[in-house]
């Protein structure tokens, strides 16, 4: 028998969409499949929290960006005040609850911890049954993300499954299956022919500067920046939604600078990726995931402190990404490392072999027939995870 499959995302910010939407076809493609939706959960609720879930999130990340790291170690600890979270996010999104129960999904996957405690509500209470995964969308998993009641864990790192597993979860559970992308970034591009679609010259070092899909971060700093490399390159700037950046960057390059492409938003950014030598930019989980893909090192810069920080650690750590701490040293650090071609070269080495452009397919192949019961865990197994993740005496 087909499974109807019910892909719930949040879209404070992008990735968790993206991710969703990564599923969705990823699901739609198997033909053990029948219905197949995929769901923002903000959609389901009333004006007010849909603007303290998204728009106070975009609004911190652009004028201050250190509450949101403040926020995210305090609230990084298994447990703490989910169940008034729990009951507040219920309370607010009624209209999802009454979807989730109408359409019974077989299987559950969730994008974002938003949903995924919804779903753990309802099974708790017998209202639904259900295999319910967690597919998290960073490098780390902060606790927010741990439900009482699921089927499965899908991770982007041995290193976080081994978190995990230390916090006491089931090996078997977690799968590290990398953060699922849309597949469009495993195809290969021909380089120099896609070069010379967009207009750029086939032989010279190419930067992608993106200011993500939403136009955030300090785009306008590092444009200035890089107009005082040394090196000959050519930078495509991504100015996402905002018309407004992108008018306030042609302004500062010129409308007909050589070694500068402006761009709004684009759905070719596999495309650009794979073309480029080099990304400069904020390190989401989902942006990161899909530069991997393409083998395309990164320079970061400005990372929302908690998640992309942690990211940005474990991308250095791994030593495809570089990181200009203050952007008054990007040009100087960017020369250095166009002219030592070999750490490019194993850069871009690196970022492919953890690159996981299939991520999504693994977590279709994880879920489809899985014999595995959702896991309940009882009160002394989430008190022993309190103690486990203890990080004082």
């Amino acid at each position: 028998m087909k499974k109807r499959v019910l892909i719930l995302s949040a879209s404070a910010g992008t990735g968790h969409v993206r991710c969703g939407q990564a599923l969705e076809k990823a699901f739609q493609a198997d033909e053990r499949t029948g219905e197949v939706l995929h769901e923002d959960a903000l959609k389901y609720t009333n004006t007010l929290f849909r603007d303290f879930y998204s728009k106070l999130y975009m609004q911190l990340v652009r004028e201050a960006p250190n509450i949101l790291g403040w926020v995210y170690r305090a609230t990084d600890e298994p447990w703490k005040g989910e169940a008034v979270r729990v009951q507040f996010d219920r309370l607010n999104l009624q209209p999802l609850v009454k979807f989730i129960r109408e359409f019974d999904p077989q299987i559950a996957v969730c994008t974002h911890f938003l949903p995924a405690g919804l779903i753990a509500h309802l099974i708790e209470r017998g209202d639904l049954d259900t295999q319910h995964s967690i597919v998290v969308t960073d490098l780390d998993c902060h606790a927010m993300w741990l439900s009482r009641i699921f089927h499965r864990y899908f991770v982007g790192l041995d290193e976080t499954k081994a978190h995990l597993e230390a916090l006491g979860l089931p090996p078997e559970r977690v799968s590290v299956t990398g953060i699922p992308i849309d597949p469009v970034f495993a195809e290969p591009v021909d380089v120099l022919a896609t070069r010379a679609a967009h207009g750029l010259k086939p032989d010279k070092p190419t930067l992608l500067l993106s200011a993500g899909a939403l136009g955030v971060g300090p785009t306008e700093v590092a444009v200035r920046r890089l107009m005082e490399l040394h090196h000959d390159t050519q930078t495509i700037v991504i100015c996402g939604k905002s018309d407004e950046l992108r008018e306030r960057v042609t302004g500062i390059v010129g409308a007909r600078n050589p070694r500068f492409k402006v761009l709004g938003y684009t759905d070719r950014m596999h495309e650009l990726m794979h073309i480029s030598d080099l990304f400069i930019g904020k390190p989401g989980g989902l942006t990161t995931s899909e530069a991997l893909a393409c083998g395309l090192p990164m320079c970061v810069i400005s990372p929302i402190p908690g998640q992309e920080e942690r990211n940005s650690d474990h991308l250095l750590e791994e030593g495809c990404a570089v990181r200009a701490n203050e952007l008054t040293t990007l040009a100087w650090k960017l020369d250095r490392l166009l002219a030592d071609a070999p750490r490019l070269a194993r850069m871009r080495e690196r970022a492919l072999a953890i690159g996981r452009p299939h991520a999504a397919r693994a977590v279709v192949d994880s879920l489809i027939d899985d014999p595995l019961p959702p896991l309940v865990l009882e009160k002394k197994q989430r008190e022993a995870m309190v103690e486990a993740a203890a990080k004082e005496p």
